[in-house]
């Protein structure tokens, strides 16, 4: 009696603990009809998606239809070997996690089997209990390794994890502050000129915060000054004309994790006193409710404008400046940090022709020479403008950011060219595609959105130069 009780207790631990892959899908590939039914009916309960195949030719039918999370294949197939076949799949980009079951076993065929990316390997006949126990073993280190994807990228260099690039002494700096200060609750105030990415480093600090909560953007200047209110807040039916129904504010919405007001300078005086107590009493008032809602919000503000210039003026509250001004962060013109125009062209040259779809651009060393000259007053949001057009019009990146001069330079072009050639930043980038990839090409260039044949040629090129 306890034996039975043991087993139906081990049975519901093992229905619990993969209770939460109810929206993953399993392909059964198997020619024997009694095994297809049995896993089939043994594992709908758990999956929310179950087919079969009796062939590897009528498995790549339903592979075609839909994505599946699990393969659990016998090795002796009628028209192919499963080991062949699953190493095809992995090769050409595949991620698929793959159970081998098998009648016919021998050492060499197991070591084939994990060479060709099995996560594991059962023998005929096996109990439901047992492939339970190895879809969860199966699956939870699909999950790791997709949380390690995810953890590697985080711990990549800072522009990796935040949009932000750049690896001279400016941008490090203000990455250490962010870093610094991102665990704490403490409202921050981002100044700096138009286009220097305000809205990247409060994107970089709720991330790194590590607030379970949405990061929530608002352009101040967007919004009118009679909705603004009702924008933060919310309201309640009937509180002015137009409000048919009561609608939650952004506040709420942000609820657990960060507000980013942008454009801040441009709130109106009488909403900047609705702030002002908002984070003095940590609560809000929907308009026309009598209700105090308390809220948990790290607010994030940011301004192209002086601040401290507009108090003076009388077009900013100096309280509500102080209360924003807790920790102030300055983000640097790109004409402060020249030193990260290649990485930033590099960077904008990857992601912009992998959404067009074109070829990476060939951009040498005397186009990054003449685009560290120019004053950029538009900054970074400038830069990326000029290697659009550039793409977009296949024209070098001198032509297309108009009649402006350049201003003097002792340093040869030569020199530049030696030191800040894009062609070895874009061979890097490719370079390290190929390496995350295991050095297939396929996968390497559908990551990289460009064709086979183009990167094959690029290697081609950089091999015969080496």
């Amino acid at each position: 009696m306890n034996h039975v009780s043991s087993k139906e207790s081990q049975h519901k631990q093992d229905q619990q603990s993969i209770n939460h892959y109810k929206r993953s899908s399993v392909l059964i590939v198997d020619d024997e009809l009694g095994i297809r039914r049995f896993l089939q009916q043994g594992l709908t309960q758990y999956f929310g998606l179950v087919e079969v195949a009796k062939d590897i030719q009528s498995a790549e039918a339903l592979r075609q239809r839909c994505h599946f999370d699990l393969i659990i294949s016998d090795i002796r197939l009628p028209d192919r070997s499963g080991v062949d076949w699953v190493s095809d799949i992995h090769q050409q980009g595949g991620t698929t996690s793959v159970i081998f079951i098998t009648a016919h076993a021998n050492l060499e065929m197991a070591i084939a089997a994990l060479q060709a990316g099995a996560s594991d390997f059962i023998m005929k006949p096996f109990r439901m209990q047992q492939m339970l126990a190895s879809i969860q073993r199966t699956l939870e280190q699909q999950q790791m390794q997709r949380e390690n994807v995810v953890l590697k990228r985080q711990i990549k260099q800072f522009y990796d994890d935040s949009g932000m690039i750049g690896s001279g002494d400016a941008m490090k700096n203000v990455c250490e502050v962010l870093h610094h200060i991102a665990p704490m609750p403490t409202t921050v105030l981002i100044e700096g000129e138009s286009g220097t990415g305000k809205e990247l480093a409060a994107r970089a600090l709720h991330r790194w915060s590590q607030r379970t909560g949405s990061f929530v953007p608002i352009n101040c200047g967007a919004i009118s000054a009679e909705l603004m209110e009702s924008e933060l807040f919310g309201h309640v039916k009937g509180s002015f004309t137009g409000a048919q129904k009561s609608r939650e504010g952004l506040f709420t919405y942000a609820d657990g994790g960060t507000l980013f007001l942008d454009e801040i300078g441009e709130m109106p005086l009488p909403m900047q006193v609705h702030l002002l107590r908002v984070l003095e009493e940590r609560t809000i008032r929907p308009v026309g409710s009598n209700r105090e809602i308390p809220i948990n919000v790290r607010i994030v503000a940011a301004s192209n404008r002086n601040l401290k210039q507009a108090v003076e003026e009388g077009l900013f509250r100096e309280d509500l400046y102080y209360r924003l001004n807790v920790v102030s962060v300055r983000l640097p013109a790109l004409r402060e940090r020249i030193d990260d125009i290649p990485a930033l062209v590099s960077h904008f040259a990857t992601t912009i022709a992998t959404d067009l779809g074109v070829d990476l651009p060939e951009i040498k060393g005397e186009d990054l020479f003449q685009l560290r000259q120019y004053d950029w007053p538009g900054n970074i949001r400038e830069l990326k403008n000029v290697i659009e057009r550039c793409l977009l019009l296949n024209k070098a990146p001198l032509q297309c950011i108009g009649t402006q001069t350049f201003g003097d330079n002792k340093q040869s072009i030569a020199e530049e060219i030696q030191d800040e050639r894009l062609e070895s930043i874009v061979k890097q980038h490719i370079l390290k595609i190929l390496n995350d990839e295991n050095g297939n090409k396929s996968a390497a260039a559908r990551r990289l959105n460009v064709s086979r044949k183009t990167l094959e040629r690029k290697v081609k090129l950089w091999n015969a130069n080496s």
